[in-house]
């Protein structure tokens, strides 16, 4: 990795930690720069202002929630086994501490301005997600029933985010340990087929 980029990396992961404890509006140019060691005049070359940062921070967060759910619908292989394998990506996701910093960040902010969180769901509304990629390809197969793939995903999300993300975040509960991943992503496959799954000869 260039200098430049440790850089702007490092200012980045700074903005997250000051955003983190200050919030958007009382977070610090000067205290950023500080905790990234670099100079004020090196954060406003890589970044023109803390809505840059944030951007920059939200950037982070999709490709990081990008990276994980790749998985491509398979028409030869169970519905079971391709959905625990996107459930397991989900969970691994949710017990890095860097992602939790992220979400955390991003919910405060969504929660103290609500029109910076409809801008970013606006700008993040022309991607799709791979969660419903998948379910949309298992939907044109005839293997899951046919409708609305985002609304699928939804639910799914919430089946497993309900244990793997939200405790976390608003309680700051530890995450699952490999047992209860298990329990839960075992639990969420096993509800969602039920629902959407095509049965056999139907």
């Amino acid at each position: 990795m260039r200098l430049t980029d440790r850089k702007r990396q490092a200012i980045v992961d700074a903005a997250i930690a000051e955003f983190r404890e200050h919030g958007f509006e009382v977070a610090n140019m000067d205290r950023i720069a500080g905790r990234a060691q670099v100079s004020k005049r090196t954060v406003y070359n890589h970044f023109s202002g803390k809505d840059a940062l944030f951007d920059a921070i939200l950037e982070r967060l999709w490709a990081a929630t990008e990276a994980q759910v790749t998985l491509a619908y398979r028409a030869d292989r169970p519905l079971r086994e391709q959905l625990l394998m996107l459930i397991d990506q989900k969970l691994a996701m949710s017990g890095d501490p860097q992602f939790l910093d992220l979400a955390r960040v991003l919910i405060a902010e969504a929660i103290h301005a609500p029109q910076r969180a409809r801008d970013m769901l606006c700008r993040l509304g022309g991607r799709e997600e791979g969660l419903t990629v998948w379910i949309r390809a298992a939907m044109a197969d005839g293997r899951l029933k046919a409708g609305d793939a985002a609304f699928a995903a939804a639910q799914l999300q919430a089946l497993v985010k309900g244990f793997a993300f939200w405790p976390q975040i608003t309680m700051g509960q530890l995450p699952l340990d490999a047992a209860q991943q298990r329990q839960v992503a075992d639990s969420a496959a096993d509800m969602f087929l039920r629902f959407h799954e095509v049965e056999a000869g139907g």
